[in-house]
């Protein structure tokens, strides 16, 4: 078992999934990258998410993941991922492609994991990764509570989107978060598909965080409530989505994350520039005069 700091690189593509509009991927697909990335720095070390678990009884969990997309990525890009380690559990990740003869970052994250108990065979713990044990995920939101209002959305937490036989992964936030939009837009008269058809306006997301604050587990219903905080220079905007569980009639935060969203043109003398939100844009999507 190695047990360095050394940086990991690694190439990966992206999910064939993800190419939603055209060619270009959406950033769910990103932050999946990301996660790999981490994986990988794991596995290089023999410590891969099967020896962890079989072994330690340890679930390999990522908890935390942020992201900045200052480049599209297309569907056949390969993608030259470094991961970095920092302090125990935390990672720097920058992904790159190469383009016209020079490298381009295409996301730049810092994603923290955590080893959750699982039972156990007995193994002593090595000594490296004790600091990233934990018998639970447990955070407290950095934003404070949920503010009321919003959109809400509720769904029941599937199996194939747990691991471990039990717990909602941090990916299953991702594709939330995804979701969430995608619905709340619709909701707002704004859906993906009519903004694409009468203003050839495609989405873009220029950066994302979703965090864990506690397990939710296979089969809960997780409540899901979304809400446009803040409008940058008419041209994007940044929401919060939060999620809890109801147990024994208490309210249990389980996730939240934060996404900066805009549109970018898709055809015309003005492709590939963002767009500019009109006031009924802005009125749908936040429920007030601008």
């Amino acid at each position: 078992m190695t047990t360095t700091l050394e940086a990991t690189e690694v190439t990966l593509r992206p999910g064939y999934e993800g190419a939603n509009i055209r060619t270009w991927v959406g950033f769910k697909h990103f932050m999946y990258l990301a996660e790999a990335a981490v994986l990988a720095w794991f596995r290089e070390r023999d410590l891969g998410p099967s020896r962890l678990y079989h072994e330690y009884g340890l679930g390999l969990s990522i908890v935390d993941s942020s992201v900045l997309l200052p480049a599209v990525l297309d569907v056949d890009d390969e993608v030259r991922a470094e991961v970095v380690p920092g302090r125990p559990g935390r990672f720097t990740v920058r992904l790159k492609v190469h383009r016209e003869g020079a490298d381009v970052t295409v996301l730049r994250g810092r994603l923290s994991a955590a080893l959750v108990r699982d039972g156990g065979t007995g193994e002593a713990v090595p000594e490296p990764l004790r600091p990233l044990v934990v018998d639970a995920i447990a955070a407290e939101p950095e934003d404070g509570p949920a503010p009321d209002g919003g959109f809400a959305w509720s769904f029941r937490a599937p199996y194939f989107h747990c691991h471990y036989s039990e717990r909602l992964a941090h990916s299953a936030y991702v594709r939330t978060l995804e979701e969430v939009v995608d619905r709340f837009l619709a909701d707002r008269g704004l859906s993906v598909g009519r903004m694409l058809a009468e203003r050839a306006w495609i989405p873009v997301v220029s950066r994302a965080r979703v965090r864990l604050l506690a397990d939710a587990r296979m089969e809960e219903t997780v409540h899901t409530r979304f809400a446009v905080e803040d409008v940058h220079l008419g041209t994007t905007y940044d929401a919060r989505m939060d999620c809890h569980v109801e147990r024994a009639g208490q309210r249990v935060p389980v996730a939240t994350a934060r996404i900066q969203h805009g549109y970018a043109i898709s055809r015309g003398p003005r492709a590939g520039q963002l767009a500019e939100l009109d006031a009924a844009t802005l009125r749908a999507l936040t429920g007030v005069d601008r």
